[in-house]
């Protein structure tokens, strides 16, 4: 089968790394989790000890991190510098200071340009907030995937079962301030690209909303299986 590149974008709770894993998994494509890359710059910002206020120090540690994305045993997993850091990277504090790294300028750059090498050679699926309006112009299909903040909260809910004190209400108001920092940053901000197909998976299960882009690559690229 001829390779290409989907990107998969929407806000914070909508499925996009579920389902961007599975589309892949099914195609033999390469999944890249965007956020992950964000988180995990985040992550060693907050381990230096650094606020997203000190942009010239916080770019300057962004452009000599290794971040890679391998698959492991258990699925993705997140290496920075060779450390493995993928349960690290989903803190809550992680979760409160990622979109303000994420509205950095030089950041985005310097995080796209390794973004779109990951690319290069098609085959991937990629996800994040701009993979179809940024990193990934000339995608050949492209989704914007979205669901009511109220039945993110309650995904994001399930996910952080144990942690203490964490109510649905909270998470709800946590999504929709990320919602909005990534809608309003200057650079690269959150939008549905021009060319691509909206899907609300307020209602929808994970298999249906799968297979609803698989039957979109066999559309329009002749892919799928």
């Amino acid at each position: 089968m001829e390779k290409f590149n989907i990107a998969i974008d929407g806000p914070a709770g909508a499925g996009k790394s579920t389902i961007a894993r599975l589309v892949a998994n099914t195609l033999g494509f390469v999944y890249v989790d965007t956020g992950a890359m964000y988180r995990a710059a985040t992550w060693c910002m907050l381990q230096a000890g650094i606020s997203p206020e000190q942009e010239s120090e916080v770019i300057a540690l962004v452009r000599d991190l290794d971040i890679r994305l391998v698959l492991g045993s258990d699925g993705q997993q997140v290496l920075v510098n060779g450390k493995d850091v993928t349960a690290e990277i989903r803190s809550a504090l992680v979760n409160s200071h990622v979109s303000q790294l994420a509205r950095i300028p030089e950041v985005r750059h310097v995080l796209t340009d390794k973004q779109k090498l990951l690319a290069v050679n098609k085959g991937v699926v990629m996800d994040g907030r701009d993979i179809g309006s940024h990193v990934l112009p000339h995608a050949e299909v492209k989704i914007f995937l979205t669901a009511s903040a109220r039945v993110r909260a309650e995904r994001r809910f399930k996910e952080t079962e144990g942690r203490p004190g964490v109510t649905v209400e909270q998470l709800e108001q946590e999504i929709t301030t990320r919602d909005r920092m990534d809608e309003q940053r200057e650079t690269a901000p959150l939008i549905q690209a021009a060319d691509a197909v909206r899907l609300d998976t307020t209602h929808l299960t994970i298999p249906l909303v799968v297979e609803r882009i698989l039957e979109l690559c066999r559309t329009e690229v002749g892919g799928g299986k």
